[in-house]
């Protein structure tokens, strides 16, 4: 895949592209769901600056602390900005960063938590897309038809089928974010929708680890995305528990 697609003398940096095309779907959507329901747009402006900040510097610092051994190897690793983010430091920071914003301007961040889970899906969809064109995040060598070839990347093995993990997770993540659509169009207890949004990508996203074959890092015979995504497995169902219990 080419990451820099040339138009004359426009170069257009496709992960980059699909970064903010997931960035502005998220924000149309999450703008015009809140109009339906009552809720703050301005609110919903400051959540995607915070999602983008917060989520850059949670993608960074993930990452340094998967890569600890590179780094001490080679200090320069920390300024090397060209590279090196991790996609759950992404979304950590970013919801972290969301919850301060929101509670700042004293609303229930649970309500806004509920109202985003769709689009951060969706936005993660697109993002994957961009890690296709990019060449990272890739999949295991594979024999199947299904096996994709890289051959400017550089990230993944040139000239090697791999299997199309960054397909199969936007996929995974779009389809995530249909059900999340579907099952919010109806009025549900508060923190159901977000809970449901842990659940599903955690289980989807610790089965794609199986996958991939790019190093993120690894304790007990788990990447790290995997133990990460236990943690949010088990806070999913808890959300989900709390949520079902406070509307009996």
């Amino acid at each position: 895949m080419y990451n820099d697609i040339h138009l004359g003398p426009v170069t257009i940096h496709m992960y980059g592209l699909m970064i903010a095309l997931g960035f502005v779907s998220a924000y149309l959507i999450g703008d015009y769901r809140a109009k339906k329901k009552g809720l703050s747009e301005d609110i919903i402006l400051g959540i995607l600056w915070c999602a983008v900040i917060g989520g850059f510097v949670g993608a960074r610092v993930l990452y340094y602390v998967v890569s600890i051994e590179d780094i001490m190897n080679d200090i320069s690793v920390l300024w090397d900005f060209g590279n090196g983010y991790v996609v759950y430091g992404g979304i950590l920071g970013g919801v972290l960063a969301g919850y301060v914003y929101i509670r700042s301007k004293k609303e229930r961040f649970i309500v806004y938590f509920d109202l985003m889970a769709p689009s951060i899906a969706l936005a993660q969809g697109f993002g994957r897309i961009g890690c296709f064109f990019a060449g990272c995040c890739y999949g295991r060598a594979t024999d199947l038809p299904i096996g994709i070839v890289f051959r400017h990347s550089d990230y993944a093995p040139n000239g090697v089928p791999l299997m199309p993990t960054q397909l199969i997770s936007s996929a995974g993540d779009f389809l995530i974010a249909f059900i999340l659509f579907m099952y919010g169009r109806k009025k549900r207890p508060d923190g159901s929708i977000g809970g449901l949004y842990m659940i599903l990508y955690s289980i989807g996203r610790f089965a794609i680890e199986y996958l991939r074959n790019d190093y993120r890092g690894s304790m007990w015979g788990l990447s790290t995305s995997q133990i990460i995504s236990i943690v949010v497995l088990l806070g999913g169902v808890a959300l989900e528990i709390v949520s079902v219990s406070k509307n009996k």
